[in-house]
C-alpha cells in the first residue's frame, strides 16, 4: 500500500534483537543510523522487556513495537530452560512477527528490510515469507562467530583435543582461548545450539552484518567475506562519542537497569586525571561469592580510586562491611552509564568481564582493560585485547577457577603505572582513533551503512 507518507522515507526497516540489554542496545543505534539516513526504522522487542525497560530519552523517530516471546510475564527467567524459552520464542515469534509485517502494511507502513538478530534465526525465514531484504546481525566479534561457524559446519570437532586451534582468519588459539560453550564441551547445551545455529540459515541472507569496524578484525572480515555478503556497521556508540554528526545521540535511551548516573558523575569529577579503575562485569554474568571476595581485596589493595558497578542481585556476595571499609577510595553502584564513566577523565583503566560491547566501547573511547572472562565469547574476547589488540592483560585463574586477589593488584598496577602499560595506552588510542574514523564521513563503517541503505531504496 503506497501512500503520502511512504514518500516521506526512502525505506522501512524493522529491526529485531534478542531480548537482552547487550543485543538491544547495538541494534538501536543501528536504528539511529538509518533514522539519520531517512530511512524509516521500527525496533522490535518481546513484550516483557517493553514493560521493563527504563526509555531516557529515546528519538522520537524511531517507532517502538512488541511481539510476544512466549513468556509475556518473566521473559527468559520464567522459562523451564533456555531449551523450552528459545523453541517457544521460535514458534510465537514467527507468528506475530508476520502478524506485525501484516499490520504495517495495512496501516500504509510497507516493510522493505528486516534486521534480526543472529540469536533469531528463524526470523529470516519470515523476511522471505514476505519478500524483504534479510539482514542478520551479529552482536558478537567477528573471530567469535567463525569459531562458531566451523563448529556448525563439523569443520572443528568437538570435544576439543589439547592441541592448538587453528581457524582461517584468526590466530592460533589455545582451547581456553575458544568461547566456553566450545572449550568446555556438553556445558550450557541451550546457549551452545543457540550461537550455533545461528549458522543454520545464514546462506540464504541478503546481508551479514557486524558491530565493528574492518581494521579492528579485517583478516576474519576479508575470509568470510568469500562465503557471505559481510559489512561492518559499527562500533553502534551513540554518535556524540564518536564523530559528533548526530547532535541528539548521546546515550543508549533504553536501560533493564537504571543507572545510578549523578552519583556516579560527581564521585567521578572530584578524582584525578586517570586515577579511577572502574569495574563492571555486564548485565548477566553471575561471580559466585569466593571470587567476589577476592575482587573486593584485590581493589582494596591495589590502593587505586575505584568505581564498581555490583547489581542488585549481586550484594549479598559482598564481604562483611566491606562498602564501608572502602568508603574514602571506592564506590560501588547497582548499575553505572557507561559510557560517560569510561569517556571520564579521571578513569585509568577498565577491569571488565570481556563482553563484546564493553570491549567495544573501552577500544572506541581509549581505555586501557584488565579482562576477567567468565564464559560465553569472553575468553575469546580477553585474548584479542591482550594479544592482538595490544591494549589490555588478561587475568589468569587458578586451578579453581578463580582469579585471586594478588593476580587482580598486579593486573592493575601494570596498567595503571607499569611499563607495559605506556604501550597499552599508546594502542588503546591508537584503536580509538581507528574507531572514530571508521564511523566518520567515508568511513568503512559509514560507507557500509551507506551501501545498505541503497540496496533498500525501491524504484
Amino acid at each position: 500500500m503506497e501512500t503520502k507518507e511512504k514518500g516521506s522515507y526512502k525505506a522501512h526497516v524493522l529491526v529485531l534483537p534478542f531480548p537482552a540489554q547487550g543485543h538491544i542496545t547495538p541494534m538501536l543505534q543501528f536504528c539511529k543510523r538509518l533514522v539519520s539516513r531517512g530511512v524509516k526504522t521500527t525496533l522490535v522487542n518481546s513484550i516483557y522487556v517493553s514493560k521493563s525497560i527504563h526509555v531516557d530519552d529515546l528519538n522520537s523517530s524511531i517507532n517502538v513495537e512488541a511481539i510476544s516471546d512466549g513468556f509475556d510475564e518473566g521473559g527468559w527467567a520464567q522459562a523451564e530452560s533456555p531449551e523450552a524459552y528459545l523453541t517457544k520464542f521460535c514458534a510465537v515469534g514467527s507468528r506475530d512477527l508476520a502478524n506485525l509485517v501484516k499490520k504495517l502494511d495495512d496501516a500504509g507502513r510497507p516493510v522493505d528490510a528486516l534486521v534480526y538478530d543472529g540469536f533469531l534465526p528463524w526470523a529470516l525465514d519470515v523476511s522471505k515469507e514476505f519478500g524483504l531484504v534479510g539482514a542478520v546481525f551479529f552482536t558478537q566479534s567477528c573471530a567469535v562467530n567463525n569459531i562458531y561457524y566451523h563448529v556448525h559446519k563439523g569443520l572443528l570437532s568437538l570435544p576439543l583435543s589439547d592441541s592448538t586451534v587453528s581457524i582461517p582468519g584468526l590466530p592460533p588459539l589455545e582451547p581456553w582461548e575458544t568461547p566456553s560453550f566450545v572449550y568446555i564441551y556438553g556445558s550450557y547445551p541451550g546457549f551452545y545450539h543457540m550461537v550455533v545455529n545461528q549458522f543454520s540459515n545464514i546462506d540464504k541472507a541478503d546481508l551479514v552484518l557486524f558491530n565493528n569496524f574492518y581494521e579492528l578484525e579485517k583478516e576474519t572480515v576479508d575470509w568470510m567475506a568469500k562465503l557471505w555478503r559481510v559489512k561492518t556497521i559499527g562500533p553502534t556508540l551513540p554518535s556524540m562519542y564518536l564523530d559528533k554528526r548526530l547532535e541528539d545521540d548521546r546515550g543508549y535511551d533504553i536501560n533493564l537497569f537504571k543507572p545510578k548516573s549523578a552519583m556516579c558523575m560527581n564521585w567521578l569529577n572530584e578524582k584525578p586525571r586517570g586515577s579511577v579503575v572502574y569495574v563492571s562485569f555486564g548485565s548477566m554474568a553471575e561471580i559466585d561469592a569466593e571470587q567476589m571476595e577476592e575482587v573486593a581485596w584485590g581493589l582494596k589493595e591495589s590502593m587505586f580510586y575505584f568505581l564498581w558497578v555490583v547489581r542488585a542481585s549481586e550484594e549479598a556476595k559482598l564481604p562483611e562491611k566491606f562498602t564501608d571499609d572502602v568508603s574514602e577510595r571506592g564506590l560501588i553502584v547497582t548499575w553505572s552509564p557507561q559510557l560517560e564513566v569510561l569517556a571520564h577523565e579521571s578513569v585509568g583503566c577498565f577491569v571488565t568481564h570481556s563482553g563484546f560491547n564493553s570491549v567495544l566501547e573501552a577500544i572506541s573511547l581509549g581505555v586501557p582493560l584488565v579482562t576477567m572472562a567468565q564464559w560465553t565469547d569472553q575468553g575469546t574476547n580477553a585474548k584479542y585485547v591482550e594479544d592482538v589488540w595490544g591494549m589490555g592483560v588478561r587475568t589468569r585463574q587458578d586451578e579453581k577457577g578463580i582469579v585471586r586477589r594478588r593476580v587482580l593488584e598486579l593486573c592493575i598496577r601494570e596498567v595503571m603505572e607499569g611499563q607495559k602499560g605506556k604501550e597499552i595506552k599508546e594502542n588503546a588510542i591508537k584503536w580509538k582513533n581507528l574507531a572514530k574514523e571508521a564511523v566518520d564521513e567515508g568511513g568503512s563503517s559509514d560507507k557500509n551503512i551507506d551501501e545498505f541503505v541503497a540496496e533498500l531504496i525501491r524504484p
